[in-house]
Formats: C-alpha cells, structure tokens, sequence
C-alpha cells in the first residue's frame, strides 16, 4: 500500500494513474516550491483536491495558507468518519489507488478580515505600500503620485501610518501644504488628493478600516506546526470578502509581497516552508494595472527561492497571465467544458500546456475525465515535467464541507492566537503627532499675540497699529477735520475778487474802475 506522505521518498501522493488508476502519482515535496496549478469547471472536484493536497502537505510538516471563499474547507478541522455517506464510495477509491483511508483532523486556525469568523487579519498602510493601496482604491497616475508623496513624507518626517486615520491625517497636511510640497516632490493637486479621500471612504465603508491597524498579522503565526509535527492550516474566511474581490485581491498579494520581503533565500529546500492556496485565482488579475500584474509576476517568480510554494486554482488556465502560468510546473487539471469556439480554444491551450502521453490524446481526455479524475502533470527528478497522465485524485482525510458554527466558535476561542490578535491596539502615531503639532502651532500663535504693550507687538505707534484688534487702552489721536469744498461758483468769484483787488493797487486799474464808472452815471 501506498502512503500518503512518505517522508523517506520526501513525496506526498496525489492519486493513482495509468492502466486501472494502480500506478502512483506523487508530488516530490523538493519541487513544490516550484508551484502548481489547479483548473476545472464548476463541479469537477478542484475544491476536493485543493483539500486534499492541504492535508498531505500538514501531514508533511509544512504549514497551509488558503482562502475559503465558498465556506465548505473548514471541514478539514473534523475527521472524516465511516458514517459518512461518502464513506463507501471513498473506501473504493482508495482501494482502487492503492491506499489506506486514515481519517484524521488537521490542526485549523481561521482568519477573517471582519473578526466574525475567525481571528482578525490586519496589516498596515505602511506594510502595505502606496503601490498596492493605489490599486486597492483605483487610483489614477496623478493621484498614485500624490499618495507616493504622502508615502515619502511620512517617512522622512517619521510619521506612522498604522490605520485608515494615519493616513486621512496625513494627507489633509499634504492638502494644506500643498503649494511649498510641490516646489519639492512635483505637482500636489488638491483635487488628488480630495479623490485619494473619497477612496479611502469607500474602502473604510467597505471594511477597510477593520484590515488596517494593530496588532498586525506577524507571518510566523501563519508557519506554525502543531504538537505531533503537523503544519498548521490557515483558513482565511472568504465568503463576505468576495463580494470585494478588489480588497480579496490585493490582500492575498500584499501576504505573497511580505513573504516574499521577509523570508530569507534557501534555494531549493527539501520541502517548502508554506504552501499559499489562491482559490478564484483570476481576481487577483481582472482589470489590474500593469504594474501590479508586474508585481505578482515578479513574487511568483522569485518567492521560489524562499521555499514558498504557490497554488492557483481557477476555472481555466487561461485565467491566469502567461508569464505566471509558465512558473507553474506542477499541474491538476480537472476537466474543461468546450460548448463554444472560445471553449475549444481555450482547451487546445491547455493542452499544449503538458509533456503529451502517447496513450491517449491530452485534449479529448481533459474534456472527458470525470467528477475527482485529473489530468495530471508532476515535476520529476532534476525538474523535469512528468508524462501527462489521466489520475483518480485520492479522497479526503477531513470531513468534506462546513462546520456548524459553534465548532467554529470553539476552535477560536481555543486557539492561542484569540489573545494576541483579539483586540485593537491605537499606539501613538501620524494623526496623533499631527494633530500635537496643529495644537502647538495655535498655541504658540497665541502666545505671540497675547504679548503685553512691553513687547515687541505694541512698540509701534498708535497711528500704525489700527489693523490690530481694537484695544481701549491704546488711544490714537483724532485727525484734523477736512475743510469744505468750495462749489464752482465760489472759487470763480473769489478768483475775481481777487484779481480786481490787485488791479485796483495799480494807476491803470484806478482810470479803469474810474471809466466804467463813469459810463454807468452818465448811462444813468
């Protein structure tokens, strides 16, 4: 009989191929971190593998992250029983590969991002990044860049961001600064940075402000073993989430970026230190920018050297971009449907994917498997792509689908993690600081103006200090009053007194005055 994990061979058995499903088909754990593929249509049995392969890999020693996003994986906490309904049809299988059924539990620890299912998930804006906020909040250029901004100044001024308010503080202070910020850093639009608010609103109304704050998510919790040695199971609850598949999306990169950081390189080890499940692995692709399909190219292909091994599941291959399916050597592709050209295409794809088996044709046998049969795809020694070969996946170890919800509420209050991630921590940091600075800034403002007349602001003149408050103990002395104007007629007869009173002084004035008044008797 075949076992499941066999730590001598360092292999954990997938399921049987060949001529009547006897010939076993394993997954050398030296090459996990070489990631792998998991594809199918709806009902085929991918979620079923997704389990299984789980399991082997917590029987191996090697912690599990995976996103539940239809509720039905927590069963893997539960042991499988023989009063199952599913039971004899699994007892006939494992006969068929060559296996014994040992029903057993795995060790769980569920996540949530709201804390309703599971320990609350956060992280930081900090550890996050302006890059992956831009694309959580479908940002433009020019407002990436005023967030960038916003990044640098935090940085270099020494200013936290560890939740949403850190963040709103600080880019109010950008707002109100932005004219002295552009000379610097560029162009600070205040219209940017009011759609960078509106953004993050909408992301806070979306359950935003649960994910960001403290304490944050410290991967080692996640790459645990319990006390028999097996790796720890981390379920992210992803029901409610998946109705923010922009929010699901950047999450599960920000997890592979910070694995990707912090771990350390060991090449090709013997069997990976975590195996990360993406469950509807074309969310974290649909309608994301170019940078940021760079960005999860660049971890899918790099984080292999850390011993990170990487799983995407999705409906089909051609989900996933192709600089990202090229890193996956390990494949499980459960049958393809082919009702349209489109279809059919897609099928052809994906079959030219695998090393072509001389048996059968890959193309007719991906569309014909049937419910928990595979068309398989293992790296063998030296790397080398295994012989495409049609597999009957071997059943699970765990109880297939949910758990009541008191199971749940019990293993959560069990777990060692309920008292370090329960509650919130607020520490001191950006819009504590800013908001101490603003209340400074006012105070010392006062200071200067409540100076009494000793000081500088009183030494000038009453005469030059009328734009001040008004204050009685100062007194100013009253201008002189203007005189009237003159109207027209006034300044003409003036101007003719004058001038006869001079002409008077003078003989010719004299005869002048003396004829016209003589003329006037005379008239008389």
């Amino acid at each position: 009989m075949a076992q499941i994990v066999d730590p001598d061979a360092g292999t954990v058995f997938v399921g049987g191929g060949g001529e009547g499903h006897a010939a076993a088909q394993n997954l050398l754990l030296k090459f996990a971190n070489r990631h792998g593929l998991i594809a199918g249509a709806t009902g085929t049995g991918k979620t079923v593998t997704l389990q299984t392969l789980a399991e082997s890999f917590s029987l191996a020693g090697v912690p599990v992250f995976m996103a539940d996003v239809k509720g039905d994986l927590a069963g893997i906490s539960k042991s499988g029983n023989t009063e199952s309904a599913l039971n004899d049809a699994f007892q006939k299988r494992a006969t068929q590969i060559g296996i014994t059924l040992d029903y057993q539990a795995m060790p769980v620890t569920f996540w949530d991002i709201w804390g309703e299912r599971g320990h609350p998930v956060r992280t930081t804006p900090a550890e996050m990044g302006p890059l992956l906020l831009a694309r959580l909040m479908d940002l433009s250029d020019a407002q990436e860049g005023v967030l960038n901004i916003a990044f640098r100044i935090a940085d270099e001024e020494g200013l936290a961001l560890l939740d949403l308010a850190d963040l709103q503080a600080m880019l109010v202070w950008v707002g109100q600064n932005a004219k002295d910020l552009s000379l610097k850093y560029g162009n600070v639009s205040t219209a940017s940075v009011g759609a960078i608010q509106r953004a993050l609103m909408v992301l806070e109304n979306e359950g935003g402000k649960l994910l960001f704050g403290e304490p944050a998510l410290a991967l080692a919790d996640m790459m645990r073993c319990d006390a028999s040695g097996k790796g720890m199971v981390n379920i992210l609850s992803a029901e409610k989430l998946m109705n923010s598949p922009r929010l699901y999306a950047t999450f599960l990169l920000w997890l592979m970026s910070e694995l990707f950081e912090q771990l350390p390189e060991v090449g090709d080890p013997e069997k990976p230190c975590i195996a990360f499940f993406f469950d509807e692995a074309h969310l974290l692709f649909d309608n994301a920018p170019p940078a940021l399909v760079a960005k999860i190219e660049q971890v899918a292909r790099l984080i292999r050297s850390k011993g990170v091994s990487l799983w995407f599941i999705s409906q089909n291959p051609a989900d996933l971009p192709e600089d990202v399916l090229g890193q996956l050597g390990n494949r499980v592709q459960h049958a393809l449907r082919a009702f349209t050209a489109k279809d059919q295409k897609a099928l052809r794809l994906a079959a030219e994917n695998y090393r072509p088996n001389p048996a059968f044709e890959t193309a007719e046998a991906i569309q014909s498997v049937g419910t928990g049969e595979a068309v398989t795809s293992l790296l063998e020694a030296k790397g080398v792509p295994g012989m495409v070969q049609r597999t009957l996946i071997r059943p699970p170890l765990t109880l297939l689908g949910p758990i009541p919800d008191a199971d749940r509420a019990a293993l959560n209050q069990a777990s060692d993690m309920a008292a370090k991630y329960g509650k919130t921590v607020d520490r001191e940091s950006a819009a504590e600081l800013l908001k101490k600075r603003a209340e400074g800034a006012a105070q010392e403002a006062g200071k200067t103006q409540a100076v009494n007349g000793d000081g500088d602001l009183w030494k000038m003149e009453p005469e030059h200090s009328r734009g001040r408050r008004y204050d009685p103990s100062i007194q100013i002395p009253a201008e002189p009053k203007p005189r009237a104007k003159a109207s027209n007629r006034d300044t003409i007869a003036s101007a003719f007194g004058k001038s006869l009173a001079r002409q008077l002084g003078t003989k010719t004035g004299q005869a002048l005055v003396r004829g016209v008044l003589g003329s006037l008797f005379r008239g008389k």
